[in-house]
């Protein structure tokens, strides 16, 4: 892994490894037709290997990720020594519903209740073999109960004093609200945030900032918008800015949230050896600012586009 100290390392996350459907740009190209649970678990463990060679110590998961956690767990189990040094996150909140299938109607279904944590912990123990490193709630947002539930806090407050990372996933147009609630809680339990921010969507910055600011650990989400900042994308003026920068547009992408200051770690969703690769290259891009600033989008709408994509 780039150890340099201005640019933030890479992680792997495995919400495109661990089920047979996403919304991910090109997945059919990537992926092929075979989908099946062994495929799949092949090529999460092919990615976790390569993952490793090239230095990544850092990886993701969710309950939600369909059975990215088993895929994660039994790579660990074929490599116990592995373990020490890695840090491992993953997120609680959704259930994968989607009975490994590529036209189900729902994939997932959200619960911020105190019974779905107590469901999905011991899902996530018997998973990993262990406690992840870092525990999250997925997909806040300023409504999610969690943020009032006090009987749910307190069984966060014991996680923390355990010595798993209590945080928060976040998502939607209101990114920066649900993350300021949750570090601006009365005896806050969280400490972590790994959010969406990329070129087309970066409202979120100033709120990971604060984070950053208050101790918190930062992780990068989705900093290729789901493919759409890669060459299988259709962003014309993003791939003219990164041609005229010298590289790939997904690694003008990633060298664009690597150098944010507040970052801690940047999630590749890898899917092949040569797509991390492609990341792995990026630098912070020497583009004009206003120019790459210019390819914001206004946050409500990249959301809706983005709710509305299909999985395949």
């Amino acid at each position: 892994m780039d150890a340099r100290p201005d640019l933030a390392p890479l992680g792997l996350g495995l919400a495109a490894l661990g089920r047979p459907a996403y919304i991910t740009v090109g997945r059919a190209g990537d992926l092929g037709g075979d989908r099946d649970v062994a495929t799949m678990r092949d090529r999460a463990h092919a990615m976790l290997d390569a993952a490793w060679a090239r230095g990544i110590r850092f990886i993701d998961a969710a309950r939600s990720y369909g059975r990215a956690e088993e895929f994660l767990g039994s790579w660990l189990a074929a490599h116990p020594d592995r373990r020490a040094h890695l840090t491992i996150e993953s997120k609680w909140g959704y259930a994968y519903v989607g009975d490994w299938r590529m036209d189900a109607e729902v994939h997932e279904r959200k619960e911020h209740s105190l019974g779905m944590f107590e469901r999905q912990w011991p899902e996530t123990l018997a998973a990993l073999g262990g406690p992840p490193d870092l525990y999250l709630v997925h997909s806040l947002t300023p409504d999610s109960p969690a943020l009032a539930d006090a009987a749910l806090l307190d069984r966060l407050r014991e996680l923390a004093a355990s010595g798993v990372r209590v945080g928060v996933s976040t998502s939607g147009p209101n990114q920066a609200v649900a993350l300021d609630a949750a570090r601006e809680l009365l005896d806050s339990p969280f400490s972590a945030v790994q959010a969406t921010w990329n070129l087309l969507e970066p409202s979120a910055g100033p709120a990971l900032a604060r984070a950053h600011d208050a101790g918190w650990f930062v992780v990068v989400k989705e900093a290729v918008a789901n493919g759409r900042l890669t060459p299988a994308g259709d962003e014309a003026d993003a791939a003219a800015l990164a041609a005229a920068d010298g590289q790939s547009l997904d690694a003008v992408a990633f060298g664009a949230a690597r150098a944010r200051p507040w970052c801690d770690v940047v999630l590749s969703g890898a899917v092949t050896p040569a797509q991390l690769d492609s990341n792995l290259a990026s630098r912070a891009p020497s583009t004009d600012a206003a120019a790459l600033a210019a390819l914001a989008e206004d946050p409500v709408a990249y959301w809706a586009a983005r709710s509305a994509r299909a999985w395949t």
